[in-house]
């Protein structure tokens, strides 16, 4: 799966349950619970399985649903 090249500044993701049936794709509108924040190793570990799924699915739809937030140390990035 593709990351955006802000990857590289991530130094923090919130991982979270998705509660929104109309599932807002855009990190900033994604409404949910957080359910657990990684940071330094977990960071890395968790962008690299994320970036060696495979991109041959374009959507990957899951009940429940859940996503995540990748922060900088100032912004969310993605």
């Amino acid at each position: 799966m593709m990351l955006p090249p802000a990857q590289e500044k991530t130094e923090l993701i919130e991982v979270v349950r998705i509660t929104d049936p109309m599932r807002h794709l855009s990190a900033a509108n994604l409404v949910g619970d957080d359910v657990a924040i990684w940071e330094a190793a977990q960071v890395s570990n968790a962008l690299t399985l994320i970036s060696s799924v495979p991109d041959s699915e374009l959507h990957r739809c899951f009940i429940p649903g859940w996503g995540i937030r990748a922060h900088s140390a100032t912004d969310l990035l993605f």
